[in-house]
């Protein structure tokens, strides 16, 4: 894999050109993208026009930053995973899309989303293994930094798209807090929910691209969390989790333990569990209006589960969601105070490993919780089942708290080496 901070700074110090790194990128999409098919559309001839004239002076100095197909941008096409829009070109680039720009990063290509970021499959292959998942929805993000073929990639969550494809790939994905990357110009699903976020080798790689993205204090470098404390959160649902799952976990926390940290596990209190089952009534009510148009007007040339999926949403009360919003406020509320006592809480980031073949993007029973709660998640790989497949665990910090979670993630990051 491609480490971001490291190549970052190489290109300011100028022991590299942005040329020279886009074309190890492109080298690295021509040797895989037949097999993984990460990619929705490239245009590398403009990428190399952009490395020409790429600033070693701004933060992101000429690194290749990949966008799920999700994400409008005007130059590339951006199909949002379905057959309705395929070729369609939006008037401007998402807001995210300029930063990245403003911010000194170049864009060669759209990565693969399913449909609409919902759970249809798309052409994906995952680089650890390719008869498996690579999850969903952020498939070619996770994908494309797995392979080695960027460096960096900007993938959404409105369940679990970020951590979970991160965790099949073996990579470092972080879903910051609610709203810290701007979510306009992104096909929406849920705007109580959707989340942009970004996928990384390390931790202080998506640290250093956030900081670059929002101007916050980010950056971590080479800093941990000093003595963490740790909360080891189960939850309610442990019995979806496969023994490869329940392994890591263990040896995540004893490995925080080891490196001075102190880890209790704890049982969520009821409120905040029980925010977990209102969250798909969040989703698919705000689902539901979100792609009226798509459904009014060509419910069709929907795949047979997104349409079915929002005809049942279409049932769903106002007055059902009214006092969803209003429990999951509570959780919130209750969840901070849990935080008084701890700096993360340590859980799973999938039930296991990828699942193999390709008729799901996997679960995502383990995240939609804490997406829900609007928390900074991260997946932090350096695990494996008996048979090689990456399985990660997921770090999650208080609300808007991000720093203190990226600090805790790289403490776990290192620990994990250290084993």
């Amino acid at each position: 894999m491609l480490f971001a901070r490291d190549l970052a700074l190489d290109l300011k110090a100028g022991r590299l050109t942005a040329p020279a790194l886009l074309e190890r990128c492109a080298e690295a999409i021509a040797e895989q993208e037949p097999e993984i098919g990460a990619f929705v559309a490239l245009d590398l001839d403009a990428a190399r026009r952009a490395a020409e004239k790429a600033r070693p002076d701004t933060p992101l100095a000429g690194l290749p930053v990949g966008v799920k197909d999700i994400i409008d941008t005007r130059d590339l096409p951006t199909a949002y995973g379905s057959p309705l829009y395929a070729g369609h070109h939006p008037a401007a680039d998402a807001p995210i899309v300029r930063q990245i720009v403003r911010m000194g990063g170049i864009v060669p290509g759209k990565t693969v989303t399913t449909e609409f970021a919902h759970m249809a499959p798309g052409k994906t292959r995952n680089p650890r293994r390719l008869t498996h998942t690579p999850g969903g929805s952020s498939s070619g993000s996770a994908a494309a930094v797995a392979a080695g073929m960027l460096p960096l990639a900007i993938g959404t969550q409105t369940g679990g798209s970020v951590i979970r494809p991160a965790a099949f790939c073996g990579v470092t994905g972080y879903k910051p807090t609610f709203r810290n990357l701007p979510t306009l110009g992104m096909k929406t699903f849920s705007w109580h929910l959707d989340t942009m976020g970004l996928f990384g080798a390390r931790v202080r790689d998506v640290a250093y691209a956030a900081a670059a993205l929002t101007g916050r204090d980010l950056d971590i470098g080479e800093r941990t969390a000093d003595a963490p404390r740790i909360a080891l959160v189960r939850t309610a649902r442990s019995h979806l989790a496969d023994a490869a799952a329940h392994a890591a976990l263990e040896a995540a926390g004893k490995a925080l333990e080891r490196a001075g940290g102190t880890v209790h596990e704890i049982d969520l209190p009821e409120e905040v569990e029980a925010a977990d089952a209102v969250h798909p009534v969040i989703q698919d009510f705000e689902a539901w209006i979100a792609l009226s148009d798509e459904y009014d007007r060509a419910a069709d040339q929907l795949s047979p589960g997104l349409r079915a999926h929002l005809e049942a949403s279409a049932r769903i009360e106002v007055g059902a969601y009214d006092e969803a919003r209003r429990q999951a406020k509570r959780a919130r509320q209750r969840l901070g105070d849990l935080f008084a006592d701890y700096d993360a809480l340590l859980t799973f980031s999938a039930p296991g490993a990828a699942p193999e073949g390709f008729a799901s993007t996997g679960s995502p029973a383990f995240n939609r919780l804490w997406t829900l709660m609007g928390s900074p998640c991260l997946n932090v790989p350096g695990l494996q089942d008996e048979t090689g497949l990456p399985v990660g665990v997921q770090v999650v910090g208080r609300f808007g708290r991000d720093r203190a979670a990226l600090l805790v993630a790289a403490a776990l990051e290192r620990a994990l080496a250290r084993r």
